[in-house]
């Protein structure tokens, strides 16, 4: 499948709420392996999310495993249809980045242990636990499917956002 444009900021796709997958069919593994093939192209990618490349539904991809914050611990290739947190703990600021907001990155408060329900491409629910930089990384994807950017979560915008010196 074609690597896919990914929307910057301000366009308002991005800040629209997704609509839940009904059925899973070719289309929908179709956008899956456009977000997959749009992911490994971005410069040191671990997620992109549909809204990212367009699309509206509330579907993600994260894979952490190739960067050096989650190498030692991921769950590998997730491929997330209708993505629901249904634990969390923990609190951790890290720096994010994003495709879409490719100038500039930022302190983010997230949970560092989340638990998640979501169907994979074949229809099967599945239900994971994320530590650490993964659970970021999910949190950041799911929030795309939100209408929510990195952006959206900076406490201050003064002390916690920064020019990116290369991307």
């Amino acid at each position: 499948m074609p690597i896919q444009s990914v929307l910057r900021y301000p366009h308002p796709i991005l800040k629209k709420m997704c609509s839940r997958v009904g059925q899973i069919d070719k289309s929908i593994h179709d956008l899956i392996q456009d977000l997959v093939d749009t992911m490994h192209e971005g410069p040191g990618s671990v997620g992109v999310a549909a809204p990212q490349i367009g699309v509206t539904l509330r579907v993600c991809v994260v894979d952490v495993s190739k960067n050096r914050y989650g190498k030692d611990n991921n769950h590998g290739l997730l491929c997330m249809i209708n993505p629901e947190i249904t634990d969390h703990s923990g609190s951790a600021t890290m720096r994010e980045g994003c495709m879409s907001v490719p100038d500039y990155t930022g302190d983010v408060d997230r949970a560092t242990e989340i638990t998640l329900r979501f169907s994979e491409p074949d229809g099967t629910i599945r239900e994971i636990t994320a530590s650490g930089f993964e659970a970021v990384a999910i949190q950041h994807e799911m929030d795309h499917l939100d209408g929510v950017l990195f952006l959206d979560r900076i406490s201050s915008i003064k002390t916690g956002l920064f020019r990116r010196k290369n991307y």
